[in-house]
């Protein structure tokens, strides 16, 4: 579908206060800010049970259509811990499900699922969700066009949220991601 048909049902610019629907799981306050437009998070270490940081907020209802959960990922330094990622992450009755994130996997750094190259420090991701499924795109600096990544089965639950997040960081080293221009569309 052509961005013409698509309606913003949220935007997050990341400026002043984060709307009051956003809540945090095993919030770090020192380890995340808002500066320029943009959330930027310290990758701490730990994995998708225990990730710090964790910005979390209602999933748009599913069952009512087709949605696009979109966020531009940005990493200051490259990332360096093997599974090192930031990205979006789908939530079912407090659990994480899935996720679509920008990862480093021995040595090379991919959008996963799909371990496609992205080669770019900045990605934009979009996760595309109906009633059954979902669809990790990708587009990297510099491109107009989103690409696939992989698609996948994704039943319905209750109490679905949708957060971005980062985890699997350097226990010696601070390595900051920001996260711009977060959106939910009705596509």
């Amino acid at each position: 579908m052509g961005r013409s048909e698509e309606q913003v049902l949220f935007s997050e610019q990341f400026e002043g206060e984060l709307d009051g629907d956003w809540r945090w799981i095993r919030e770090n306050p020192g380890r995340w800010r808002i500066r320029d437009g943009g959330l930027e998070i310290v990758v701490e270490p730990g994995v998708a049970g225990t990730v710090r940081n964790a910005l979390v907020r209602p999933a748009p209802d599913r069952s009512s259509g087709v949605y696009a959960i979109e966020v531009t990922v940005f990493n200051h330094r490259a990332p360096t811990q093997q599974y090192e990622q930031a990205g979006i992450t789908w939530y079912q009755d407090g659990e994480p499900v899935f996720k679509e994130v920008k990862e480093l996997v021995d040595g090379a750094i991919l959008i996963i699922p799909g371990s496609k190259p992205m080669p770019t420090q900045s990605v934009r991701l979009r996760l595309v969700v109906d009633s059954e499924s979902w669809e990790a795109q990708y587009r990297g600096e510099g491109e107009s066009e989103f690409s696939t990544a992989a698609t996948g089965e994704l039943p319905a639950a209750a109490n679905e949220e949708v957060s971005i997040q980062c985890y699997n960081g350097p226990p010696d080293a601070e390595h900051w991601i920001r996260f711009e221009d977060f959106r939910i569309l009705r596509v």
